[in-house]
């Protein structure tokens, strides 16, 4: 089966137009003081092609340290060619150590299954005002997902945008 993925993924790169299903994984966690998955998705959904060159696949996780195994399962087990993992980090130092350790099992999930998963973590702490944090939550969910079904679905280099400061979110 894996190979049957790469063939089919090294189609989707040359042509879009032979994308018959393409699955965008979105996983998120209760934890998150805003629902940073429901954001992706409605971003998803409203990009064009969705339901007819990919679908999205959706699960939510207990905390950000399950979000790995839960984006391995969504490439194996339910054939996702790219995840989107979203989480929230606390503000206490201990809530840093997990996260680090959060990151650390996606890059590790990555590699694993050899399929990109994008880690998106708003921290607690990178705003004291609720109306600025939620705006942060919604801007960075919202906006990475579409970065990755575009990449997805029409891949470009990224080299025009090398050097730039671009990056979506709050920083």
């Amino acid at each position: 089966m894996r190979a049957k993925r790469s063939e089919r993924r090294g189609q989707e790169e040359t042509d879009p137009k032979t994308v018959k299903e393409l699955r965008i994984g979105v996983v998120d966690t209760m934890f998150a003081r805003f629902d940073m998955g429901a954001s992706a998705r409605a971003e998803l959904e409203s990009c064009s092609g969705f339901g007819e060159s990919f679908t999205v696949i959706s699960r939510t996780v207990p905390g950000f340290k399950d979000l790995a195994v839960a984006a391995m399962n969504m490439i194996q087990k339910d054939g996702c060619s790219i995840v989107v993992a979203l989480g929230m980090p606390g503000s206490a130092p201990i809530d840093k150590q997990c996260a680090h350790e959060a990151s650390q099992g996606i890059m590790q999930a990555q590699l694993m299954t050899a399929t990109p998963i994008l880690e998106v973590f708003v921290h607690e702490d990178e705003s004291d005002d609720p109306q600025v944090l939620a705006k942060v939550f919604d801007d960075r969910s919202r906006k990475h997902a579409r970065k990755r079904v575009l990449d997805a679905v029409r891949p470009r280099p990224v080299e025009p945008s090398s050097g730039s400061g671009c990056s979506p979110g709050f920083r």
